[in-house]
C-alpha cells in the first residue's frame, strides 16, 4: 500500500468521524468532535496497520477494535440523578469506530453510508423519539390516579441534594407528579426527615419502588419507604 493511499484513507476517516462529532459537539454531549474523530481515525489507523501486517491480522484487529471500543464507550456511561446518560454517546463512538474501519479497508462508499446514517439518526430520530416517549398508553384505561407517600430519613448534609434527585425523577417521567415535598428535622439534630406527596397516572407501584430503591443506595440515606395513600378516579 503506497503511502498516498495511506494518507487518504487517514483523511477519509478523519472527515467521516468529523462529521458525526459535529452534531454531537452540537448536542453538547460528554463524547462530541475530537472524540469521534479520533476513534474513527484510531480505528481506520489499526486496520490499515494490519493490512500492512497481513495473514490473519485484520480479522483478529478489526476484532479488538469491537471489543476495545467498548471500553472507551463505558467511559462516557454515568449516573446523572436518578438516571443513566451516555448510552447513545457510546453507541455514537462505536459507530465511529465502525466507520473508520469501513475505510481503513478501503470500503470508501460503505462507509459514507454508514456514518450519514449515524447523522441522520440522531437529527431525524431523536425528535421522533421524544414524541414516542410522551405518549401515554392506554391513555382512556387509566381513569385513576393513586396517591403516594414516601418517607425519607437521612443525614442533614445531603438532604437537599436527596431534594434535587427526586425532583429530577419525577421531572422524567409525565405518570409521577409531585404534590408536596417538605423537610423537617428529627429528635437527632444531624437527621432530616424529608416527606414527598406523589400522584400517578394508574397503579404506578413498580415506578415507586424503581425510585425508593435507587434513593436506598446513597450514602448517608438511613431509612427510606414508601405507601400508597389512596385513589381517586378521574372524571
Amino acid at each position: 500500500m503506497s503511502i498516498f493511499v495511506f494518507a487518504l484513507r487517514l483523511v477519509l476517516a478523519l472527515c467521516s468521524g468529523a462529521a458525526i462529532g459535529i452534531e454531537r459537539q452540537w448536542r453538547q454531549k460528554s463524547a462530541g468532535l475530537r472524540t469521534n474523530t479520533l476513534v474513527s481515525l484510531g480505528s481506520a489507523a489499526y486496520v490499515l496497520l494490519s493490512i500492512h501486517i497481513s495473514g490473519d491480522a485484520p480479522g483478529r484487529v478489526a476484532s479488538y477494535i469491537i471489543s476495545g471500543i467498548g471500553f472507551l464507550g463505558a467511559g462516557v456511561i454515568m449516573k446523572d440523578g436518578l438516571n443513566v446518560q451516555g448510552l447513545n454517546t457510546a453507541a455514537t463512538i462505536w459507530c465511529s469506530a465502525a466507520v473508520g474501519s469501513l475505510i481503513g479497508f478501503g470500503l470508501i462508499g460503505e462507509a459514507v453510508i454508514t456514518a450519514s446514517l449515524v447523522v441522520l439518526t440522531h437529527l431525524i430520530l431523536r425528535p421522533l423519539g421524544i414524541k414516542l416517549s410522551k405518549i401515554t398508553f392506554f391513555e382512556k384505561s387509566e381513569t385513576v390516579q393513586s396517591e403516594y407517600l414516601i418517607n425519607i430519613q437521612c443525614r442533614e448534609k445531603i438532604e437537599n441534594h436527596l431534594r434535587i434527585l427526586l425532583m429530577q425523577y419525577l421531572g422524567n417521567d409525565d405518570k409521577l407528579m409531585l404534590r408536596a415535598l417538605t423537610s423537617s428535622e428529627a429528635e437527632n439534630p444531624s437527621v432530616a426527615l424529608i416527606v414527598a406527596e406523589i400522584i400517578t397516572v394508574g397503579k404506578q407501584d413498580y415506578l415507586i419502588e424503581k425510585m425508593v430503591s435507587r434513593l436506598t443506595i446513597e450514602q448517608d440515606v438511613l431509612k427510606v419507604s414508601w405507601e400508597v395513600i389512596g385513589h381517586q378516579t378521574e372524571l
